[in-house]
């Protein structure tokens, strides 16, 4: 595993500072179809406190005609929306959406957005207890009424904290898709599931393209604290957008760049339109901006593809290059920017390593896939393949240390054994329940601590060697820690490899 610029921390009063760490698996075989390389970014954001408020907020609330019953689950929305409005402070620009089959003003009264007063809270909060459901679902004219809301003023970050009940019943009115491309990288959207009746997968959609967070609740009155929570996170961060670049060397190309932690999220290259198809372009660089960062850490995976063809062999070569920028006039450290490496070889011992912190989204994206395939054997009535799919789920969760996820997964099924992945489903599981499962799901954990791939390195083991690295295993082919006694998949004894 190769690591290089560890994160910068402490900075100063009035200065952010900025660390990038790359870590890797730098050696590829040089036989193999189609070499890719897989790195994971870490960037740290330190120093934004004191920086005061930049946000501009928008609250858009579902007033279908299923949020009135059961009528406290109205309320709950309600006493939310209220919960948060308190919290803004002075001079905050925000605005509420009452949402059906259209996006209207719930407050102000006219299409634009109010400063946030001692005054214009009070009119808020009254406009806000006074709303009364009815009609259909159509997200897609919610969240365009907040595109065209957020476009008028001039805070330098953008949020929309959108509850549903229901699907998106109405989408032939304003297509959700079309809505999200307008929408991406002019505000960051998390979005919120009440009730029995949303879909996490139509959430999740809406939220990793709008690089924000999909969440929910059980009971209708945790919201207030949730929203209170949500809000005060926001007014911490203070940096309105960090811009990724990734400059590939010739023979190199960018297959992808993806957040991975604390959520996953899509990225698209800043100027993807000027790609090249075929011919070579001057300039290589994609840049990919992300949005709204306090004092933080975020991953990201980087996947590269990359051509043997006229390079040396045993060698360090320069894959590419990866660096971070902070536009604006604040005061900044940047990190250096930092390379990614490959290595060609014709050893398969080598070859045959991963990097532990990429094999660890890896699994969570594993994860992931295994809750959502539960969720549709559920729904067909397959409750055999339901508990089957949850038993991986949280063999997966055991081997990556994920507790939360464990006792997420608890709520459903037994758990026996989670490392054999001997699971029971509980006979009063029900289908919200695995709507929650798919939204909890979808919150990653840290991953392995710098420099050790969640292992034990041998004594004497350089920060490039397998203590850092993880091995396929011989049965199921998905990958391990080198020092791991099974497989987290299948549960394989490495002790006793065939």
């Amino acid at each position: 595993m190769v690591e290089t610029g560890a994160p910068k921390a402490g900075g100063t009063a009035g200065q952010v500072t900025v660390g990038l760490e790359v870590s890797q698996w730098k050696y590829l075989s040089g036989e193999a179809s189609d070499p890719q390389m897989h790195a994971v970014l870490s960037v740290r954001v330190d120093g934004t406190e004191g920086g005061g408020p930049v946000l501009a907020q928008v609250l858009a609330l579902d007033c279908s005609g299923s949020m009135t019953w059961p009528p406290e689950k109205l309320h709950a929305a309600q006493e939310a929306a209220v919960a948060a409005i308190r919290e803004l402070p002075d001079g905050t620009p925000f605005a509420v959406v009452r949402g059906n089959e259209g996006g209207t003003m719930a407050y102000p009264g006219t299409p634009s957005m109010a400063c946030a007063s001692y005054e214009t809270r009070e009119r808020a909060e009254r406009a806000v207890y006074g709303l009364v459901a009815g009609g259909g679902t159509c997200i897609g004219a919610w969240l365009d009424l907040a595109r065209r809301l957020l476009t008028e003023q001039g805070a330098p970050i953008g949020h929309v904290l959108l509850l549903t009940d229901g699907k998106n019943e109405h989408d032939e009115q304003m297509p959700l898709a079309g809505v999200l491309e307008e929408c991406a990288g002019r505000f960051v959207c998390d979005a919120w599931g009440i009730g029995d009746g949303w879909d996490a997968r139509e959430l999740l959609g809406i939220t990793r393209r709008l690089h924000g967070s999909a969440s929910s609740v059980r009971e209708e009155g945790a919201l207030p604290a949730e929203y209170e929570k949500l809000v005060n996170r926001l007014l911490t961060k203070t940096v309105p957008e960090l811009a990724i670049s990734v400059t590939p060397m010739p023979g190199a190309e960018v297959r992808y760049l993806k957040q991975v932690f604390p959520t996953e999220a899509e990225l698209t290259p800043e100027d993807g339109a000027a790609r090249a198809t075929g011919a070579e372009r001057v300039d290589r660089t994609e840049r990919f901006v992300t949005r709204a960062w306090g004092d933080e850490t975020r991953r990201y995976q980087l996947c590269l593809s990359a051509d043997p063809a006229g390079h040396p062999r045993r060698e360090d070569l320069q894959l590419a290059v990866v660096a971070v920028d902070l536009p604006g006039a604040q005061e900044i450290g940047l990190p250096a920017p930092q390379p990614c490496l490959v290595h060609w070889t014709d050893n398969p011992a080598l070859s045959r390593h991963t990097d532990a912190r990429v094999e660890h989204f890896e699994q969570h994206q594993r994860l992931g896939e295994a809750v959502a395939a539960a969720t549709d054997a559920h729904r067909r009535g397959e409750r055999d393949l339901a508990e089957h799919q949850l038993g991986r789920a949280a063999q997966l969760a055991r081997a990556m240390g994920a507790d939360e996820h464990l006792a997420r997964l608890a709520q459903l099924v037994r758990i026996d054994d989670a490392s054999a992945g001997r699971v029971t489903l509980r006979p009063d599981v029900t289908a919200v329940d695995f709507e929650h499962l798919i939204t909890a799901s979808s919150h990653s954990s840290y991953g392995p601590a710098s420099g050790t791939g969640g292992v034990s390195a041998p004594a004497g083991t350089a920060a490039g060697g397998p203590g850092g690295a993880t091995v396929p295993c011989p049965v199921c082919a998905h990958k391990a820690p080198a020092a791991a006694r099974f497989c987290p998949s299948c549960g394989h004894h490495f002790g006793s490899r065939p």
